[in-house]
């Protein structure tokens, strides 16, 4: 995930613009680095669901200082929707579901 991303930030767009902003990376990552070391990209990636948990309490007041409701609310998007995210898809490292 890179800094200069500032997805926690990025309160104005919904996740489905957030997926689409940042597929093409991750899909990138995934192509390049998952033929090498696969494993070394589930930390990354569980990370990149916390930092989504993170937008998810900046934009919605009801996960305001709730980060396992957060998380709980993305598994559950991550159930409905698993084509979302391509991390999601390509390799499983979806967010826990409450």
């Amino acid at each position: 995930m890179r800094r200069s991303w500032r997805l926690p930030r990025r309160t104005d767009k919904a996740l489905t613009d957030l997926a689409h902003m940042f597929n093409p990376d991750i899909r990138g990552w995934i192509g390049y680095f998952g033929s090498y070391h696969k494993s070394a990209l589930y930390p990354v990636f569980q990370h990149l669901n916390l930092t989504l948990s993170w937008w998810a309490m900046r934009k919605y007041k009801r996960f305001k200082g709730h980060r396992r409701r957060a998380e709980h609310w993305l598994g559950r998007i991550a159930r409905r929707q698993p084509t979302l995210f391509a991390h999601w898809q390509l390799l499983g490292v979806r967010p826990t579901a409450g």
